[in-house]
């Protein structure tokens, strides 16, 4: 070894002792730095006036690291909202600095797990991050009072030990858990959609979708100061879906790609697993394939389309285009695989449309 390598090395092993002696300093400085950076911001605080939608969770109940289960805010001026409410959404709601205390209401579109099962923490990050005094509003067919109910139930033992630990100033116990709010939808069969909200200048439509043998099962649609967005929730091809649709700016779309299903299909058949294969083949007759998704998107006149709910998982974006499968032959308008931290903008009084990140990790 020449001398000069001789010397790199050392001063090398110099540097490696150096931070391990150093560890915890060196961590506490990026910890603070991450602090100081992060901590009590309010990303929504400079949004202009108008509808914005941020995707906290665009994945399924299939296993996906790269994505929370199924969640959508949806912000109206300052309103903050969420339609559905699955695993993982809250803590990327609060990764994105969207502040969970100001959350006013949630929408369920029906009560499969995955659209439900991150409720309890979304209940409680809600009370605790803004001191409320009301349970948080729960809006959903009927039904949605014994989901409610139910995680009032599981979570009441917590509620009672965060406010002896924290004080009623911080988790008031007035504030806990959730109330339901059911409402009636249009009988199947007909297009027709329902007013389930309606303040400030925000009315909330909730519309029958095709996810049989779940029923009842609904879609959403948001409109304030001239811009719409509509949240289709888990569907099958839909008519009534498209009627809702018409003449919104942004449609986020439930995607299954069954060719990419069928792989999977296959696969778990081979490794001697009929009951997960016999899963696979059973979840095709209630989704809506990118490209039937597509075809409805052009008929609705919607200039915007972004798939949610991603089925199969996509563990790398080179798979999009696999997932899209024909779809831009069917619709003329812009097309995005939805991810975790996407952030769509509909400024009042203009005919655009904005994106950003903001981040979950």
């Amino acid at each position: 070894m020449t001398r000069g390598r001789k010397i790199a090395l050392a001063v090398g092993v110099l540097v490696v002792a150096a931070m391990a002696a150093f560890q915890a300093q060196i961590g506490t400085a990026i910890l603070r730095a991450a602090v100081g950076e992060r901590a009590g911001v309010d990303a929504t605080a400079g949004l202009p006036d108008g509808l914005h939608v941020a995707l906290c969770g665009t994945g399924s109940p299939l296993p996906d690291p790269t994505r929370a289960g199924p969640c959508t805010v949806v912000i109206a001026g300052r309103h903050i909202f969420v339609v559905d409410a699955g695993e993982g959404g809250a803590r990327h709601i609060a990764l994105m600095n969207i502040p969970n205390g100001r959350i006013e209401a949630v929408f369920l579109t029906h009560f499969h797990s995955d659209h439900i099962d991150g409720l309890g923490p979304m209940l409680l990050l809600r009370w605790t991050g803004n001191a409320n005094t009301s349970p948080l509003p729960v809006y959903g067919p009927p039904g949605v009072e014994r989901v409610v109910t139910g995680f009032d139930a599981g979570y009441a033992l917590d509620s009672g030990y965060r406010t002896a630990h924290h004080g009623a100033g911080v988790a008031p116990p007035s504030g806990a858990g959730g109330t339901a709010v059911p409402f009636a939808i249009p009988p199947k069969g007909q297009i027709a959609s329902v007013t389930v909200y309606a303040r400030d200048g925000l009315r909330v439509m909730a519309f029958r979708v095709d996810h049989g043998p779940v029923d009842p099962a609904v879609g959403y649609r948001f409109d304030y100061k001239g811009r719409s967005v509509v949240i289709s929730g888990d569907t099958a091809a839909s008519p009534v879906l498209v009627a809702a649709a018409r003449g919104a700016d942004l449609l986020i779309h439930e995607g299954l790609q069954p060719k990419l299903v069928a792989l999977m299909h296959d696969a778990l058949a081979r490794r001697n697993q009929p009951g997960l294969a016999k899963v696979m083949r059973d979840i095709l007759t209630y989704h809506t394939s990118p490209e039937v998704a597509a075809q409805e998107a052009q008929a609705a006149g919607v200039p915007h389309l972004v798939f949610s709910h991603i089925i199969p998982p996509l563990p790398a974006r080179i798979m999009y285009p696999a997932f899209l499968g024909d779809a831009r032959r069917y619709y003329r308008g812009p097309i995005m695989v939805g991810e975790d931290g996407m952030v769509f903008s509909l400024p009042a009084g203009s005919t655009t449309m904005g994106f950003t990140r903001w981040p979950v990790d």
